[in-house]
C-alpha cells in the first residue's frame, strides 16, 4: 500500500489571484490522489477562503511538518518568505509560483501553474539549498531576543525625523560609526531584495557571503561590504543616537532596539531548501526579472 502523500499550500488570502490558484492547485492534487494541506496561519480574516479550498488537512493538526513532502507557494516573494517561516528546521522545499512582480524566489511564473504542478506530483525537481542568517540581540551581556532571516536582517531608525547613530563591527573589530538611517545585513539571496534597493551589489545565490549595506549614511566612509560566510557583521545602536531603533528581519518580524542594543549576525546553520524545475544560470534570471537589454551579445565563439 502507497503511503499518504501530503503537500502543503501556501497563499496569500487576500489576493483573488492567489486564491484562485490555490483552488486549482488543490483540485489537480486530490484528483492526484495526493493531499492538500493548509495552514491556519494569519488566515483568520478570511475563513471563507478557507471554507473554499475545502476539503484539506490542517498543518499542526492532522499533519505534522514532518510529513510534508514539498509546499507550493503562491504568491510573490513576501508570500514565499512566510512560507519558509511556517516549515522553519525542517528539510521540505519550497516550490514557489510567482503571482507577483519580480519574485526572485519563484521558480515559475502563473502561466506555468498546472504543468509545475504536475512536475511536483511526478517529483520531478531537484532541490536547492539558500543560505539564512542567525540574528542575535544583546543588551550589555544578555541576550534578548534571536531569530533569523533568509533575505536580510535590518537596524533602522524608528522614527523618521530622528537619525540613528550607530557602529558597525565585522568579526569582533569595529570599523565605522556614522549617522545613518539603517544598516541592511543580508545573505546572497537577499541581495537582490531591500540590499539592492539600497545600492549593494548582486551576488549570485551560489556564492558563500554575507553583506552589510548602510542606508543614507553621513559618512564619507559607507560603502556596501562583502565578507566571508564564517564572519560576524555586528551593529551597535549608540547611546547619542536622537531616536529609537527597531530591526527588521525579513521584512516580517520586528523587535525594538533600546539605545545600546547590540545586534550579531552569523550564516545559519539550517537552510532554506527551494524547489527547482530547471537549474538556469542565475544571470539569465536577472536578465528575465529586470528585463535587461541584451542586445547585441553574440555570445563565446567556440570556447572562450
Amino acid at each position: 500500500m502507497a503511503a499518504e502523500r501530503y503537500i502543503l499550500v501556501v497563499l496569500h488570502t487576500g489576493r483573488s489571484d492567489s486564491v484562485d490558484a490555490a483552488l486549482s492547485v488543490c483540485r489537480q492534487l486530490r484528483e492526484a490522489g495526493v493531499h492538500p494541506v493548509i495552514a491556519h496561519v494569519d488566515d483568520d480574516d478570511h475563513p471563507e477562503v478557507l471554507e473554499r479550498l475545502r476539503p484539506y488537512e490542517v498543518l499542526g493538526d492532522s499533519v505534522a511538518i514532518s510529513d510534508l513532502e514539498l509546499v507550493i507557494v503562491l504568491g510573490g516573494d513576501g508570500t514565499i518568505l512566510r512560507a519558509a517561516e511556517i516549515v522553519r528546521g525542517s528539510t521540505v522545499p519550497l516550490l514557489g509560483v510567482n503571482l507577483g512582480h519580480v519574485g526572485f524566489l519563484a521558480e515559475s511564473e502563473r502561466e506555468d501553474l498546472a504543468s509545475s504542478v504536475q512536475r511536483a506530483l511526478e517529483r520531478d525537481y531537484l532541490v536547492e539549498e539558500r543560505m539564512t542568517l542567525s540574528v542575535r540581540v544583546k543588551v550589555a551581556s544578555e541576550v534578548v531576543y534571536e531569530t533569523w532571516a533568509l533575505n536580510e536582517a535590518t537596524v533602522e531608525k524608528a522614527s523618521r525625523e530622528r537619525m540613528l547613530e550607530v557602529v558597525i563591527e565585522v568579526d569582533g573589530r569595529p570599523l565605522s560609526s556614522f549617522g545613518c538611517d539603517g544598516v541592511v545585513m543580508s545573505t546572497p539571496t537577499g541581495s537582490t531584495a531591500y540590499s539592492f534597493s539600497a545600492g549593494g551589489p548582486v551576488v549570485w545565490p551560489s556564492l558563500d557571503a554575507l553583506l552589510m549595506v548602510p542606508l543614507s549614511a553621513h559618512a564619507l566612509f559607507a560603502r556596501p561590504l562583502v565578507v566571508g560566510p564564517d564572519s560576524a557583521l555586528a551593529v551597535e545602536v549608540l547611546d547619542r543616537s536622537q531616536g529609537g531603533a527597531v530591526l527588521w528581519s525579513d521584512g516580517r518580524r520586528m523587535r525594538d532596539l533600546p539605545r545600546g542594543a547590540r545586534v550579531i549576525v552569523r550564516r545559519s546553520s539550517t537552510p532554506v531548501r527551494l524547489a527547482r524545475l530547471a537549474m538556469a544560470p542565475f544571470t539569465d534570471r536577472l536578465v528575465r526579472k529586470f528585463n535587461l537589454p541584451v542586445n547585441g551579445w553574440r555570445g563565446p565563439i567556440e570556447s572562450d
